[in-house]
């Protein structure tokens, strides 16, 4: 036989209906206790991904916070020098013809 047909054998007996609603039954009852605990478990989840990744306190955010204010302050400043440079040098252009 070919890997195939091992993989995708029709079953000789069909599943019985009693073993099907069970498992039915046993889904149903898996997911509702998942909807009641819900909360319960959202929150362990927040609490794992804040043992492995904790927040950063409020002097680390401030100071992310100045150095990208910093870095904006200087490009935008870096950005009014080279205008100002390119509008020198089409004064220059413009005066020499």
């Amino acid at each position: 036989m070919s890997f195939a047909d091992t993989l995708i054998q029709t079953p000789v007996t069909a599943l019985p209906f009693t073993q099907l609603l069970t498992g039915m039954v046993q889904l149903i009852l898996l997911a509702g206790l998942l909807m009641y605990f819900r909360p319960l478990l959202v929150g362990i989840a927040r609490a794992l991904v804040l043992a492995v990744r904790p927040r950063p306190t409020k002097d680390e955010l401030a100071a992310r916070r100045k150095l990208r204010d910093a870095q904006a302050l200087q490009a935008s400043n870096a950005a009014t020098a080279a205008g100002a440079n390119d509008t020198a040098g089409i004064r220059a252009f413009g005066s020499r013809s």
